[in-house]
């Protein structure tokens, strides 16, 4: 006796169909899988057995056959136990359900019968309707996420016996519908207000450059001066998320394991500090199970890198694709995965060793060798993929204890939202370009010209300067989005001298 029941598995970011064939034969009792199943898809067998014991079915005492199709490609995770029992009672003639040829089954089992979360259900229910299926049962916990994609019928079960009850038609299963729009609509209430910062104009400025055009951004700084207050809220002043990046940064949560039970969508643009500590494949992802790193887990949201010269320069370097590309490219012997980082960039570090380079407070002690060795430890090629340099000096204690009201991320974001509506409908026959920081040599030529004053001034601080070309369309695409933020259609020679001043280390300073 044969059945076929219909699951998948998530590769990346993206789900792979997987058919569970379940073959039952006469010969010794036996319970065999294959398919290339790994780690807690092999355990699952014992999973399955007590768990149709409790749930008042039971294991035919027969040769059992276990196929995961494609068999060429690694199974990995729980998700199998449901299809896999549910395969085993039809097979048997213990569960009369019909065709299942459109339904697809994922779930953990627990030894009593009970269904347990699984990782990345909203890419398989993203994925539910280019598989061929129109029907989706999973645990009940996953149902919120997965509930959210329109054009599948989305159906949560807390035990075997549930799903065995609505397969059989005698206690169909609700399907359940989450209005993702209504989530999004009131996302900001925790989120950190620039109205807490005293003083710091210029670096409140420079950030909301950052915002505006979705540059990378070097802060340095004595210790105190700020920095990380000021990075954590960043994403209080970038526009609100869409929709179609909602899902993006959800589904790639969900594949961490770091989207908490019954919430839908990750509705906040993301925040991730890793320490300095972190490893390569804490950063961009992999390890012996692949699993998306910080700067994917930063996806259409802020990576900020505090004590940035801390980190080893292996570590530092591997940043130098998803800031290029967008993405991440892990090679392995058996596959090749791929997992987006679209990300703000933002780090921050001291201008010495000892932190007090510049501080009118506190003397410096290091010698000049040491802070120039200390300054190489960010590569030249890093150095150029950050947008904005910017110096971060002490806050003097009139500006701390000053009553005067800052001004609050809620104004800030208006006109870095206006400046970005400019970009939207500049690029919106460019795929892939969504910001100025973001456009590549054709995009360049295309949308900024430069009159004959401006290329002046650009001409001197070239040569001055000694700028790479990429410094080069770097400070061009800074004054693109100085021009937006002003409301103007031209780039004149102030957002060109603008954008200059937010390359402190290309001129020397620190």
């Amino acid at each position: 006796m044969l059945a076929r029941i219909r699951s998948a598995t998530v590769l990346g970011v993206d789900a792979l169909g997987v058919d569970v064939e379940i073959d039952i034969a006469n010969g010794l009792p036996s319970f065999t899988t294959v398919g290339l199943p790994l780690g807690a898809v092999k355990e699952g067998r014992e999973r399955v057995a007590a768990a149709l014991g409790n749930s008042g079915y039971q294991l035919p005492l027969r040769r059992i056959t276990v196929n995961l199709a494609p068999a060429d490609v690694q199974k990995r995770g729980s998700a199998f136990d449901l299809p896999v029992a549910i395969g085993i009672l039809t097979a048997s003639g213990q569960l009369e359900a019909g065709t299942l040829d459109r339904t697809l089954l994922l779930g953990e089992l627990g030894l009593e019968g009970d269904l347990r979360p699984i990782r990345g259900a909203l890419p398989i229910a993203l994925a539910a309707g280019a598989l061929g299926c129109d029907e989706l049962i999973l645990p009940a916990a996953n149902v919120a996420e997965a509930a959210v994609v329109d054009g599948v019928a989305v159906r949560g079960a807390t035990t075997l016996a549930q799903v065995c009850a609505h397969l059989g038609g005698a206690e169909p299963l609700a399907a359940v519908r989450t209005d993702g729009s209504a989530l999004l609509g009131d996302a900001r209430a925790d989120v950190a207000d620039f109205r807490d910062v005293k003083a710091q104009a210029a670096a409140k400025r420079a950030l909301e450059v950052a915002a505006a055009g979705a540059h990378n951004v070097l802060m340095i700084g004595p210790p105190g001066t700020g920095k990380t207050m000021l990075a954590r809220r960043l994403p209080g002043i970038l526009p609100s998320l869409g929709m179609d990046e909602a899902l993006d940064v959800t589904r790639i949560h969900s594949v961490a394991g770091l989207l908490p039970a019954g919430k839908a969508l990750v509705t906040t643009r993301p925040f991730r500090a890793p320490h300095h500590t972190v490893s390569y494949a804490g950063l961009i992802g992999g390890g012996s199970v692949p699993r998306p790193g910080e700067v994917s887990l930063a996806h259409h949201g802020v990576l900020f890198l505090d004590e940035v010269a801390e980190l080893p320069s292996h570590v530092l370097e591997v940043l130098r694709q998803p800031l290029e590309d967008g993405a991440v490219t892990i090679s392995r012997a058996a596959m090749t995965l791929s997992y987006p980082a679209r990300f703000l960039f933002v780090a921050a570090m001291n201008p010495c060793p000892c932190g007090h380079a510049g501080d009118p407070q506190r003397a410096c002690c290091c010698p000049p060798q040491a802070v120039q060795r200390y300054l190489a430890r960010i590569s030249g090629p890093l150095l150029d993929r950050m947008d904005i340099h910017l110096s971060v000096p002490p806050v003097a204690y009139a500006d701390l204890a000053g009553s005067e009201p800052a001004e609050s991320s809620a104004a800030i974001r208006q006109r870095v939202e206006a400046a970005r509506a400019r970009q939207r409908e500049r690029f919106a026959d460019v795929p892939g370009v969504h910001a100025n920081a973001h456009m590549g040599p054709r995009e360049l030529a295309r949308w900024i010209r430069i009159d004959a004053a401006t290329e002046v001034v650009l001409r001197r601080a070239i040569e001055r300067l000694g700028l790479s070309a990429r410094a080069y369309h770097r400070v061009l695409k800074l004054a693109r989005t100085l021009a937006d933020l002003a409301g103007e259609d031209e780039i004149g020679p102030r957002h060109v001298a603008e954008a200059v001043q937010y390359r402190v280390l290309d001129r020397g300073e620190g």
